[in-house]
């Protein structure tokens, strides 16, 4: 038996229900894992609201790190005791946890637990958002939004190290510092300042050659007018709800735009892409180009707490959870 938070009902933050769980052995494909971190990200409230779709009862949670317990007979990159990290199937909100082994990388020694469970979803987002969906180069005009949430703070270091004059929007003085510190050379307050007049100025009429978009709703259209002619929005969230419906017309009528909508799990579908991805960002991490603080740890009990502050949007940075 473990602890594990599960969901038996779309809801609010009091869905999250702790229970104990059987863990069966893991399949000939699987590795078992103890879970010494585990991620919290907004793909979890999706999850927990209903807003994206997954079999009642479920446990949430897309990426941890921990040690190996068992592995599958069909398991021969893995062994017990190693220390790993994933982003993959449902599941991780528990004290352990089976999962397909291709979804596991080995840990680095220089990276702990709690760093594991957190760059996985975000610097692999990260790192399909600067390196796959628009590669961000020197001199690249670089928007993004909620520079001061978990991703937001990756891409502003990551994409200032690549070269790129970045502009965040951020909800607060506390966190345009953060961005500012993270590599945003200009912030803009979005609910005190129209960002777009901003961007405008900021950039003397140049705009943006490519948007980075994890908010949603509050943020669309307007983040299309911050786009130069043939820019690039990229929407990889939806924190304020989703974005509705709109005529494609609109990106002809503001400068025959591109705008995409990726997903993290269709570019590590395959292992080879996987690995790929996570040595690039690996290797920025060890070059300084980014850094991963430490997260702010949460026991796994206080799981309602934790999304009730992430949907307030009053977070910053990124959260754990700890068994």
């Amino acid at each position: 038996m473990v602890k594990a938070i599960r969901v038996h009902q779309p809801g609010g933050p009091d869905a999250l229900v702790m229970e104990d769980i059987d863990l069966p052995a893991p399949t000939a494909d699987e590795v078992q894992i103890r879970h010494a971190a585990i991620g919290v990200n907004f793909i979890d409230v999706y999850r927990r609201t209903g807003a994206y779709p997954a079999e009642y009862p479920f446990i949430p949670g897309h990426e941890g790190a921990g040690e190996v317990i068992a592995v599958g007979e069909n398991v021969k990159n893995f062994k017990v005791g190693d220390r790993v990290a994933y982003v993959g199937a449902l599941g991780g909100y528990s004290e352990a946890r089976n999962i397909a082994a291709g979804s596991v990388v080995h840990l680095p020694k220089s990276f702990s637990y709690e760093q594991g469970a957190v760059m996985m979803l975000k610097g692999l987002t990260a790192q399909y958002l600067l390196r796959r969906t628009f590669k961000v180069e020197k001199g690249h005009r670089v928007l993004v939004h909620a520079g001061a949430g978990g991703v937001g703070q990756i891409l502003c270091q990551w994409a200032n190290a690549l070269g790129a004059k970045v502009i965040a929007t951020v909800g607060s003085p506390e966190k345009a510092k953060i961005a500012e510190e993270a590599g945003a050379r200009h912030t803009i307050l979005y609910r005190e300042e129209n960002f777009v007049e901003r961007v405008r100025d900021i950039t003397k009429g140049k705009l943006c050659d490519v948007v980075y978009d994890g908010v949603g709703r509050a943020t669309f259209p307007a983040s299309l007018d911050c786009l130069k002619p043939f820019g690039m929005f990229v929407s990889f969230g939806s924190a304020s709800g989703p974005i509705a419906a709109f005529d494609l017309g609109l990106l002809a009528l503001k400068g025959s735009l591109y705008a995409t909508r990726p997903s993290l799990f269709t570019h590590i579908a395959r292992r080879g892409d996987y690995e790929e991805m996570m040595d690039d960002f690996v290797h920025a991490v060890k070059r300084g180009f980014v850094t991963l603080a430490e997260p702010a740890r949460y026991a796994l009990a206080d799981a309602a707490k934790v999304h009730a502050a992430l949907e307030s949007r009053a977070t910053s940075g990124s959260m754990v959870l700890i068994p």
